[in-house]
């Protein structure tokens, strides 16, 4: 099956030509190949290199979707053409400061925060308040505003992986992701690529049932089944606790057994490289909503699996995630889940977090 190479663009490009509503695109050759509201195609140009595999079996049914069974009222095409602007404009502010002098806060003791950080988020907030004034919004770095009863919550990470940007170190993303009641509606990535003064970007969405696209071509998660096969990637929080502790002992016993396991910072990005078909799988301990809603939906768009890193139900409140190709997520799960299910039985807390108070939800 060929693949196809997905060459990154510069943030003044956009796709939202390639995802669009289904009636603006009735006539043409792609409202036949492709369904629902999100539309998409592969270059005729593209030169076959690349995971990006477009038929696959389905992963196995014992996984549950996680993406919202519908956007009602908003349809799904009108989220993502929102998200797409919002996500550019936040991009075009960190590709402006890029290859500046950064001013860099502090949260924590290695918990970074620049400037760049706010001024993306501000003119993020802007575009989606300007477009639907009564929906709930979670950033990062301005908290919680808008109506808590709303069914659609915004989760914002304005610049995933700041401390990469700080140093000028590749990846880094902006990450937008809408939930429909809890479950996640429609997402885009847009990830920083190169490096110094040779920066570019490429931006991967998703819609519910509309499947995953990077700048416009679909993409698909990648077909190796084993565990031995495969380059999977992780990541650590700032607190070393238990956790953390049995995070570094799953690295060790991965890398003995894989191709080699990436700690690249970026959970957006990671996410993004599962559905691309870059990497096999990703999990991590302790992440945010804004860290995952928009890539957990890129995965299982492209043909992936979500779940917890025990194995249940995943939400984008859950403190543990575990994204896959599907074909390696049972192996994976083998090792993974006995060890989470000993951090629970230490008193480690895995129950729901940052979840708005009255924010209604289908779970």
């Amino acid at each position: 099956m060929a693949r196809y190479l997905l060459a990154p663009t510069s943030t003044t490009t956009t796709t939202s030509s390639a995802l669009r509503p289904k009636d603006a695109t009735k006539n043409s050759p792609l409202s036949r190949t492709l369904r629902l509201r999100a539309l998409g195609s592969r270059s005729d140009k593209a030169r076959p290199i690349m995971a990006v595999a477009s038929e696959q079996a389905a992963p196995a049914s014992r996984y549950p979707k996680v993406a919202a069974p519908t956007t009602c009222p908003i349809p799904a095409a009108e989220l993502l053409g929102v998200i797409e602007a919002a996500a550019k404009a936040g991009a075009d502010v960190i590709m402006e400061a890029v290859n500046k002098p950064r001013n860099i806060h502090y949260k924590g003791v290695a918990d970074l925060v620049t400037d760049t950080d706010k001024l993306s988020e501000s003119v993020i907030l802007e575009v989606v308040t300007k477009n639907f004034k009564d929906h709930l919004i979670l950033g990062e770095e301005g908290g919680l505003i808008g109506d808590s009863f709303s069914e659609y919550l915004w989760c914002i990470d304005p610049l995933d992986g700041t401390t990469n940007f700080a140093h000028g170190y590749p990846s880094f993303a902006v990450s937008i992701g809408v939930l429909f009641r809890g479950k996640p509606a429609a997402s885009t990535v847009v990830e920083f690529c190169g490096g110094p003064f040779c920066w570019s970007t490429r931006t991967v969405c998703a819609s519910a049932g509309g499947g995953a696209y990077c700048n416009g071509q679909k993409i698909h998660v990648s077909k190796t089944d084993k565990v031995e096969q495969s380059l999977l990637v992780t990541g650590f929080g700032y607190e070393h606790d238990d956790a953390w502790t049995t995070n570094i002992n799953l690295f060790k016993e991965f890398t003995d057994i894989s191709r080699g396991v990436r700690r690249l910072g970026s959970a957006a990005s990671d996410m993004s490289h599962v559905g691309l078909g870059i990497t096999e799988a990703y999990w991590e301990y302790r992440l945010k909503p804004w860290d995952m809603a928009a890539g957990a939906l890129i995965v299982e768009e492209a043909g992936g699996v979500v779940t917890r890193m025990d194995g249940g139900p995943f939400t984008v409140f859950d403190r543990s995630v575990l994204v896959s190709n599907g074909v390696v997520h049972g192996q994976l799960l083998d090792r993974i889940g006995p060890p989470t299910e000993d951090l629970k039985k230490k008193g480690i807390d895995f129950s729901l977090w940052f979840k708005p108070d009255n924010y209604p939800t289908d779970f």
